[in-house]
């Protein structure tokens, strides 16, 4: 009787031995593939001004919502880990024009819901503080403010060549391919010298009243420093890939833009 108690014990034993593992094989199998997907998830930093005054009109200007939240959403939600940044940290300035009806798109209507991304962008990270090393990309959105600050700002300026350098794509919608205005190429030509790039337009600044207001034509800096620039007609989607060089001449190129960001990054 001892004996044969014994062995319904050990059989007991071994069988829920068995079960444990069956059970744990899944459970470790998910934990493989999370640590997999944290090891392979692609992080991108945007850098948006810290700049508000639109020159010396009284008028306050900032960055495009546009131009932020439909990259952002379009990256954000295949998967990609984003980082906001700006020279001055905390919130940057949203432009007022940017969030009037005649400019709402379906990204701009979902951030304006969206309360954990402007809590988020309320805290931008400081740029002197970050490391092209911890990221896979950097994105500029537009709007005006760029011309004053991004475009002379050392730290943006050592970043993208930093990100270039290291073979990591660098992207700009609409007024921000000012930020090429004083970067360079390691052998001190300009960085989009002989580069396929486009920008906000002199056509189109012309339209929006502000070209005598501007510290610069992003279009004619372009040109002057060698780029190979290019249009389509005035607010028509455009977006332009020259090597690690992604450029969109308006708002509506933003989301253009984010596609062939998302495809370099795939």
């Amino acid at each position: 009787m001892k004996k044969i108690t014994t062995i319904l014990i050990a059989i007991t034993m071994f069988s829920s031995c068995g079960k444990n593992k069956k059970e744990s094989k899944p459970i470790e199998q998910k934990l493989n593939s999370n640590t997999e997907k944290s090891a392979t998830m692609k992080k991108v930093l945007f850098v948006l001004t810290s700049h508000e005054d639109l020159g010396n009109t009284g008028v306050k200007t900032g960055f495009w919502i546009e131009e932020f939240a439909a990259p952002y959403y379009l990256l954000k939600d295949e998967g990609i880990e984003i980082t906001l940044a700006s020279p001055k940290g905390g919130q940057p300035p949203i432009d007022p024009k940017s969030n009037e009806p005649d400019f709402q798109t379906p990204a701009t209507v979902r951030f304006n819901k969206d309360k954990e991304t402007q809590e988020i962008l309320s805290k931008t990270i400081k740029l002197e503080t970050v490391n092209q090393a911890d990221y896979d990309a950097v994105f500029y959105p537009g709007g005006h403010g760029p011309l004053w600050d991004l475009a002379e700002d050392k730290n943006s300026i050592a970043l993208i060549e930093d990100f270039y350098k290291n073979n990591k794509p660098v992207a700009a919608v609409c007024h921000a391919p000012a930020i090429f205005k004083h970067t360079k190429n390691t052998d001190g030509t300009s960085l989009v010298n002989g580069k396929k790039v486009t920008g906000f337009s002199n056509k189109e600044e012309e339209a929006v009243q502000l070209t005598s207001v501007v510290p610069f034509l992003v279009e004619d800096m372009l040109k002057s420093n060698g780029g190979i620039y290019s249009k389509k007609a005035d607010w028509s989607p455009n977006a332009v890939e020259d090597g690690l060089l992604i450029t969109g001449q308006n708002p509506a190129s933003s989301e253009l833009v984010a596609e062939i960001l998302l495809e370099k990054l795939q």
